[in-house]
């Protein structure tokens, strides 16, 4: 799960680290009563969306009066962002973040991710702020400083201070950097994020460091014990139908090619939509509808892979241990008469009353292409979806 820019400060400040003082708005006129409540002589209007690269993509804009305050905030709610995060078709700007402006000297990285191979969440900083840190990754990786984080000592002073002074911050404000360092953890671990950046860090001319700009992503599985987090989600910054399958508790994604896939488990449905790719088809989507799969959930995953107008067949790969091959059957039959189905639909049923499953779909007058296994399967969905002349 994501969160905007102004959500996250929100939560960094919460954790002691400073950031400038900004107003969240929906309009122009918010906008311009923001400016007013902040005071001084100069603003900075940015696009709130989840994705990086705003001001790449005229996103972010710097004001020196009121009357420029609103043409840059009414030029930019409402325009259709495009950044290198967010596709070709960009995202809609509903919100914008009014902020003072800074008197930046210096902009650092900062960054916390969990390391997958040391199984501790690492912090990582460069002197390199401000820019993609995937770039400096690439071209330059020594310039990344990183340290693992012991779970039960937490970031010391000595390791805060360590990373501080390899990416050059200036002695006096060691112990603002300490102080970033050790709240953007705490903020980290007592959220559950599964990302925390504050890009760019900043040096100000008073020698203060700030968070100029910050990012939060959260750990799906660990929002049942987070509401406070939950409470800040954007449905419209979402694929709708991630959104829609998230509330019958399938779990989706949707990719670039016209078979759709429904199976149960997650290993399953990565083996499922590599064999597709095996024998030269293209996986339209990710879908596992779990072990405990309904009528319910069945319909509702049909009506998400047919959103997709490039669909041109759909591949069914149940294997029944908890979920029965009956009660899928039955689903399926009851699914694909609610929503018509109209492309080509590939069985293979595998596992618990499997030949009860059979008998279902082929008493059902449903139109099914039975396979035998998965390499069956995956070659007659391909098959299948080149002699397909429609979509859904």
């Amino acid at each position: 799960m994501k969160i905007h820019e102004y959500q996250a400060k929100a939560v960094l400040r919460k954790f002691g680290v400073p950031t400038p003082n900004g107003v969240a708005c929906f309009s122009v006129d918010e906008a311009l009563a923001a400016a007013r409540t902040l005071g001084g002589k100069l603003w900075v209007v940015k696009a709130q969306i989840h994705a990086g690269g705003r001001g790449k993509g005229g996103g972010v804009k710097l004001a020196r009066s009121e009357e420029e305050l609103r043409t840059h905030a009414g030029a930019i709610l409402g325009m259709q962002l495009v950044t290198h995060q967010t596709g070709p078709g960009g995202q809609t700007v509903r919100r914008l973040l009014i902020e003072e402006g800074a008197d930046i000297r210096k902009e650092y990285y900062v960054g916390m991710v969990v390391d997958r191979v040391s199984q501790r969440v690492v912090l990582m900083a460069s002197a390199e702020g401000g820019v993609d840190i995937e770039q400096v990754a690439a071209t330059s990786p020594e310039k990344i400083h990183r340290v693992a984080i012991d779970p039960l000592a937490g970031l010391t002073d000595a390791q805060a201070d360590d990373i501080a002074r390899r990416i050059g911050v200036p002695q006096a404000a060691m112990s603002d950097a300490r102080a970033i360092f050790q709240g953007l953890y705490r903020a980290f671990d007592q959220t559950d994020a599964s990302l925390a950046e504050i890009n760019p860090m900043i040096l100000t001319g008073a020698g203060a460091l700030v968070a100029l700009d910050a990012k939060m992503n959260f750990d799906d599985n660990a929002l049942f014990r987070q509401p406070d987090i939950v409470a800040l989600r954007d449905p419209d910054e979402e694929d709708a139908a991630e959104v829609a399958a998230a509330r019958y508790g399938l779990s989706y994604v949707p990719l670039e090619g016209d078979i759709g896939c429904l199976v149960n488990g997650a290993g399953l449905a990565m083996a499922t939509m590599d064999i597709i790719k095996f024998y030269g088809g293209r996986p339209a989507n990710f879908l596992d509808v779990g072990g405990g799969a309904t009528t319910e959930k069945v319909v509702e995953a049909f009506k998400i892979m047919l959103r997709n107008a490039e669909l041109k067949a759909i591949l069914v790969n149940i294997f029944g241990g908890i979920m029965r091959c009956d009660v899928i059957a039955t689903a399926l039959v009851e699914a694909a008469r609610q929503v018509s189905l109209q492309v080509p639909l590939v069985v293979r049923l595998e596992g618990t009353n499997v030949e009860l499953g059979k008998n279902i779909l082929a008493g059902s007058g449903l139109a099914t292409i039975a396979a035998s296994d998965m390499a069956d399967a995956a070659e007659k969905v391909v098959k299948a979806a080149r002699g397909s002349k429609g979509g859904a």
